[in-house]
């Protein structure tokens, strides 16, 4: 027994600790790429190192003089093909690293996500809304009109009026500030999506396969309501999930609110989207407006 524990014994535990991390290196790297489009060319990839390796044991002199003067090379052309793979890889360790400087103050300014989220899906309302977190996404800002308002529910309602002119494109929201609006997103060019989906989801997917950024879509031929997080997209969500993802992607608390019931449109103008106050408002000034009825001389 002794004699077969004496190799053991010699294995230090920082042997087993640099095989367990380069283990846990392997195993993340795979599950970040599975179901990408990274997938297939990793495994093109290997493919071809098994050909080189083959031809080598084989002494294949041409194909070895080329690969011996392309090898230098391979690193350079690994980062420019996985570029998008690599970026997002460090992006989510940055993320993890730093998961603890969320801050729970701000979750009622995020409940009005929801609330307009809620509008729009009753209305059948096209809109697409990223929050921003740990990656800066000043690129895309600059792409879009400047706002810097502070987020509120009526100015989302605003912005995604279908007449309004800044209604197509993203507004991204830092913290609880509406930066920008119209904004132009990168578009997803993973074959896995569904061909049913539009220009709007596929950009939420795309700024979120870029960043660590938070997409919240409603689709406007169906009123679903969609999410995006790291280049997944959860799709038919209610507005009670959709407040419990936000809250537990932003590790926010985010109290329930009561939500407003719309009701069905009667035309096609944009008052089908005015607050109730407003339209009680001018229900209140029709009937004042009414002329009396003229009393009898």
């Amino acid at each position: 027994m002794t004699q077969l524990l004496a190799p053991w014994s010699r294995v230090s535990w920082f042997t087993v600790l640099d095989i367990l991390l380069v283990a846990v290196i392997i195993y993340e790297v795979l599950a970040m790429i599975r179901g990408t489009r990274a997938a297939p060319m990793l495994a093109g990839l290997a493919a071809v190192a098994t050909a080189f390796y083959l031809a080598r044991i084989g002494q294949l002199v041409t194909l070895n003089w080329l690969v011996s003067h392309l090898l230098p090379y391979v690193v350079f052309a690994l980062i420019v093909v996985f570029q998008s793979e690599i970026r997002h890889v460090l992006s989510d360790v940055g993320r993890r690293v730093s998961f603890l400087r969320g801050s729970s103050t701000d979750g009622d300014a995020y409940d009005d996500i929801v609330l307009a989220a809620n509008l729009f899906s009753q209305h059948q309302t096209g809109a697409l809304m990223v929050i921003e977190r740990e990656i800066g996404l000043r690129t895309y800002i600059e792409s879009g009109v400047a706002m810097d308002a502070r987020l509120s529910y009526d100015l989302l309602a605003t912005i995604f009026r279908p007449s309004a002119p800044l209604h197509d494109g993203a507004v991204i929201i830092q913290k609880n500030r509406l930066a920008a609006a119209a904004c132009f997103l990168p578009l997803s060019m993973n074959p896995v999506l569904s061909t049913q989906m539009g220009t709007r989801h596929r950009a939420g997917i795309g700024i979120t396969e870029e960043t660590d950024a938070i997409a919240v879509i409603v689709s406007e031929e169906t009123g679903a309501i969609s999410m995006a997080v790291g280049g997944k997209i959860e799709r038919d969500l209610t507005v009670e999930q959709l407040r419990e993802r936000l809250s537990s992607e932003l590790r926010r608390y985010m109290s329930p609110v009561a939500l407003p019931t719309v009701g069905p449109p009667t035309d096609e103008s944009d008052s089908n989207q005015e607050s109730p106050l407003r339209a009680g408002v001018q229900m209140s000034d029709e009937e004042e407006s009414t002329p009396e009825t003229e009393r009898p001389l």
